[in-house]
């Protein structure tokens, strides 16, 4: 089959609108701009022929492609992607640069020569001879993570538009904002969105299908001192700021940390801490691919806390857990056919796919729990969050091919 791409014309143009999400807005999405991206995509799809397309209050993008199968009550499939970028680094005035025909030699950015993207940091590379990169200028991040995916998706929409002989079932297109954040799912109308499985593009090299995610909760310790004047605070003053050292200094350091932890390790990771003399405020994030082991890891904190409290009479302290996602494998066990159409539509396009987990969550996470399990395929994207992300234009091309497989796989293999 004879594809003609725009994926590379589209997630340049996608780039350079800044959507950075914001994590200390109290309103959602948490940054007004992302909705800006949002109205590109809606008359975009409207040209390509969906006609509902629609974006809500909440800025979450919506569209159906209606089955042009004979087969009646295919499921729906949706194919999501989100439209913020994070902000541990730049997303204001990003310059999208396309670097034709690589050659493997380190590529300078120009507007900070300091920033080199090498080989011998980002090793993928080697395996892209040949092929055509994007990154940015060397000032922001490239918002690869997840424009590749939408312009994959959008660039779908346009092939299964321009060939009425691609048959498929019901698909819908959800764009989401402020992923990146934790939040992107919390105002979706999932009776709206009315499918019934789904596949986020938000994942890396090709051939990569992330079907486990991280299980996660945040965990918040307020600790509570007595204060007195410094002066006269002879076996008076307990200072909570010293306390939630002692705290700290007592939790492991040579494991349950990030930067001593890979593959399903989980881990305890403090984030911040804010007070003063009376009270301070410890917030961590609790992570583990075993559901099972978070209550464990907490409880853990909470030991340790009262060893310090038992030792500093007068400290009290509270402990307040919010659950922020799970592990997806705990449904998609339930669905393994989701995953293997992905595995079957990679391999008759000539990727050799493979699972591997994520030490994060998706949207793909929380939607598998909201009904639509939801793994995660790849689209390029590499090295995000950071200066030297890139993504590759050949690799968004095999996401489109293979999407346009998947949901012939769902169509050849329900019966009617």
């Amino acid at each position: 089959m004879e594809y003609h791409f725009t994926c590379q014309e589209r997630f340049v143009r996608y780039a350079k609108i800044d959507t950075t999400a914001d994590p200390e807005s109290e309103t959602f999405p948490s940054s007004e701009k992302q909705k800006n991206l949002g109205e590109l995509l809606v008359n975009e799809l409207i040209e390509l022929g969906v006609e509902d397309a629609e974006m809500d209050q909440y800025g979450y993008v919506f569209g159906t492609i209606p089955s042009n199968s004979s087969k009646l009550d295919l499921p729906t499939i949706c194919f999501c992607s989100h439209m913020d970028t994070a902000p541990d680094c730049s997303g204001t005035n990003v310059k999208p640069i396309v670097h034709l025909n690589y050659q493997g030699d380190p590529i300078v950015l120009p507007d900070d020569t300091s920033q080199v993207i090498e080989t011998s940091k980002h090793p993928y590379l080697l395996k892209k001879i040949g092929d055509d990169l994007i990154t940015a200028s060397g000032e922001t991040l490239l918002g690869a993570d997840d424009k590749a995916g939408i312009a994959i998706i959008m660039d779908f929409v346009y092939n299964i538009q321009q060939n009425k002989n691609i048959i498929h079932g019901p698909i819908k297109i959800l764009f989401t904002p402020d992923e990146e954040i934790g939040k992107g799912v919390d105002y979706l109308d999932m009776k709206k969105l009315n499918a019934d499985f789904g596949y986020t593009l938000d994942g890396g090299p090709v051939g990569s299908i992330e079907d486990e995610s991280f299980s996660a909760d945040a965990l918040k310790l307020t600790i509570n001192g007595l204060s007195a004047h410094p002066g006269y605070a002879k076996g008076k003053m307990v200072n909570a700021i010293k306390m939630g050292a002692e705290l700290l200094n007592a939790l492991p350091k040579g494991t349950l940390t990030p930067e001593t932890t890979e593959k399903r390790e989980g881990f305890i990771h403090p984030m911040s801490i804010i007070g003063g003399l009376e009270q301070a405020v410890i917030e961590f994030i609790i992570r583990d691919h075993d559901t099972s082991k978070l209550s464990i890891y907490e409880d853990l904190i909470e030991e340790k806390m009262k060893e310090v409290a038992s030792a500093n009479p007068g400290v009290t302290y509270d402990i307040e857990i919010t659950e922020q996602y799970r592990n997806m494998k705990e449904v998609l066990n339930d669905f393994p056919h989701v995953t293997a159409y992905a595995e079957e539509a990679m391999k008759n396009v000539g990727i050799e796919p493979y699972c591997d987990l994520i030490r994060g969550g998706t949207d793909g996470s929380r939607l598998s729990f909201m009904g639509m399990p939801c793994p995660n395929l790849f689209t390029g994207e590499m090295a995000i969050h950071s200066k030297h992300e890139y993504v590759v234009v050949q690799d968004m091309q095999k996401s489109v091919k293979t999407l346009i497989e998947l949901i012939q796989i769902w169509e050849r293999n329900h019966e009617s």
